[in-house]
């Protein structure tokens, strides 16, 4: 099954207590809460292109699966890390922060980061 396509953000779990953890500013916090952020995903075999545009903020990932590639975190941080997949998931770890994108079905894109006991899910369906 292929990741390819736009992802509209439909809700998301944990989002204020991650943010304040991982140190975004309060008022960042709270302009993110409302906005409906796009992910759109490019594979091409192995490699990915990831670009989630909230708001006027987009940020884009390029990477190879197994190949280590510097991603810039939600923080703005650019870290070197390895994207590896298992089969429908991607799978990265970024600092403290594990980031797991699972494609559930055709239409619905799950990401879930973890920090330490903090969780923080975000759930996205395909657009037309």
């Amino acid at each position: 099954m292929s990741f390819s396509g736009k992802y509209q953000l439909e809700s998301q779990e944990g989002f204020v207590e991650f943010m304040k953890a991982v140190g975004l500013p309060d008022d960042m916090i709270e302009k993110g809460k409302e906005i409906k952020s796009v992910s759109e995903i490019e594979q091409n075999g192995d490699q990915f292109k990831v670009t989630v545009t909230t708001g006027a903020k987009v940020l884009t990932n390029s990477f190879t699966i197994g190949q280590e590639a510097e991603l810039e975190t939600l923080t703005g941080e650019k870290i070197k890390a390895v994207v590896n997949k298992e089969g429908n998931k991607l799978k990265v770890v970024l600092n403290k922060i594990t980031s797991v994108t699972e494609l559930v079905d055709g239409n619905t894109l799950v990401n879930t980061l973890t920090l330490g006991s903090l969780v923080y899910k975000r759930i996205s369906k395909r657009l037309a």
